[in-house]
């Protein structure tokens, strides 16, 4: 006989393994800099930003935003491409979607 009250739970819909690793990801988005830098990348309408244009619209050090840039990167949420002195940054491509659906906006068209 089954003691239990209720419909039994479903299979959660994500692994352990998957739980673990979006748990990592919103630790990364946990920090308002860090959310905040993401958001930025992601409504460029040219599909990325050079570091140098970061510092202002955050009101942070070229130190602070270098540091929470490379931390995203780290996290394989954006990606880094250096350009002489300057780095660019863009949406790591696997992560588009993923990235537009915590923020809510919509993804730009891919070009080519």
């Amino acid at each position: 006989m089954d003691d239990s009250c209720c419909d039994p739970v479903p299979d959660a819909a994500l692994s352990p393994a998957s739980s673990e690793e979006l748990a990592d990801t919103f630790k990364v988005l946990a920090d308002p800099v860090r959310l905040r830098l993401l958001s930025l990348i992601a409504s460029v309408p040219e599909g990325e930003v050079c570091a140098c244009d970061l510092n202002e619209p955050l009101n942070r050090s070229q130190a602070t935003v270098s540091h929470h840039l490379s931390v995203l990167v780290k996290a394989g949420l954006i990606s880094r491409e250096q350009r002489g002195k300057w780095a660019w940054f863009r949406l790591a491509p696997d992560q588009i979607e993923f990235v537009h659906s915590v923020l809510q906006t919509q993804p730009m068209a891919a070009t080519g």
